[in-house]
């Protein structure tokens, strides 16, 4: 299949630039594949659309202050940072702009100067690499190991108490505001059950969910299990290839527990609906599923990339935003509710005047 048989006109205006007022309140288009069609409804009624029995699978990574401003050294030109993944102590694969002008060797100095920066790598997709150091000692006496998981409260003069100083909610780029012009975002930004620290980006689809909801579910008989993944570059790179089958997603880390491994299990042994809150979920869970549809516990990579033909093992329903045009999330979309009816729900969320993206509605696909 092309790239362009995924796309589809979404005019500016639809984007949404912040939440709303009330989590729960969003729209929500259901999807229902057996019989092909789509009809408008909010994200409360989400509840009384599982039974019991259903088990909802929800993503629990916690967005970190992933976004950096700092100034190149000497000339004290403007840089900004998105921090991707921790190499190893104080060593950082990261996006940065301008990509060219910080080239290996240069040095960026950050906040007021108490933390520093040399890039010591770059790879083919542009990423660098960078060495953290304090202003005042060397990295040898100071480390961020265990900033993407833990605690806050870091010691002083450590890089990570540092970085969680500096570092910014790192809102995506279709969001045209200027990071931290929101106080909301630190909030809004992170799902109810955010616990997990480690993502460059919210998995979206969770930020719906409020106490009230999950308690609803509750009452139905619906159990709410978490997993983890880090939701990383990986999600949202472009597809840079014609033909998606082609397309590869960038490994991500996951974890799933013992006790939700079991309880996945069981509720497909006795008929029950595995429903993934957001295609990070699904990700997680079809890369940790065997060929009988088997929950395996453990940490791993999440390797796997969904592209329409993909046969799922475990997901019976997906809760997930609307995603950008020709993205990897459209596709795992489209694998899972098929091209058509995915590309003519969309044109109907564009014509109702849906939200599009992070901070907007949602599609209940069952």
């Amino acid at each position: 299949m092309r790239l362009s048989d995924f796309d589809y006109e979404l005019p500016e205006e639809l984007i949404a630039q912040e939440p709303l007022e009330q989590r729960d309140a969003s729209r929500m288009l259901v999807l229902t594949r057996e019989t092909q069609t789509f009809a408008d409804s909010t994200f409360q009624t989400f509840p009384a659309l599982t039974r019991a029995g259903d088990l909802v699978v929800v993503n629990n990574t916690r967005v970190f202050p992933a976004r950096l401003n700092g100034r190149r050294l000497p000339s004290g030109g403007r840089v900004e940072v998105l921090l991707v993944k921790e190499i190893e102590p104080a060593v950082w694969e990261a996006l940065v702009r301008p990509a060219q002008r910080l080239k290996v060797g240069a040095s960026v100095e950050f906040g007021d100067g108490g933390l520093r920066a040399e890039v010591i790598g770059s790879s083919l997709k542009g990423m660098r690499r960078l060495k953290f150091e304090t202003g005042t000692a060397g990295v040898s006496s100071t480390s961020t190991s265990g900033f993407t998981e833990g605690s806050e409260g870091a010691d002083d003069g450590s890089i990570e108490r540092l970085l969680n100083e500096v570092g910014q909610t790192p809102l995506p780029h279709y969001i045209r505001r200027p990071a931290g012009t929101s106080d909301r975002d630190k909030e809004r930004y992170q799902t109810v059950f955010a616990r997990e620290k480690g993502a460059i980006a919210a998995p979206t689809a969770g930020l719906h969910f409020t106490p009230a909801v999950l308690s609803a579910l509750q009452a139905r008989g619906v159990r709410v299990v978490e997993i983890t993944l880090h939701v990383g570059y990986g999600t949202f790179e472009p597809v840079r290839v014609d033909v998606v089958e082609e397309h590869r997603v960038a490994p991500e880390s996951f974890h799933i527990t013992e006790e939700t491994a079991a309880a996945i299990n069981e509720t497909r042994k006795t008929g029950g609906r595995v429903i993934a809150v957001g295609t990070t979920t699904t990700r997680a869970l079809e890369s940790a599923a065997d060929v009988d549809g088997r929950i395996r516990a453990g940490a791993g990579e999440a390797e796997l990339t969904i592209t329409p033909g993909y046969d799922f093992r475990v997901t019976d329903a997906l809760l997930t935003n609307f995603h950008l045009p020709q993205s990897s999330l459209l596709l795992l979309v489209s694998a899972f509710a098929g091209r058509n009816l995915t590309l003519a729900a969309y044109r109907h969320a564009v014509a109702s005047r849906y939200r599009f993206y992070s901070y907007g509605d949602c599609m209940f696909v069952m």
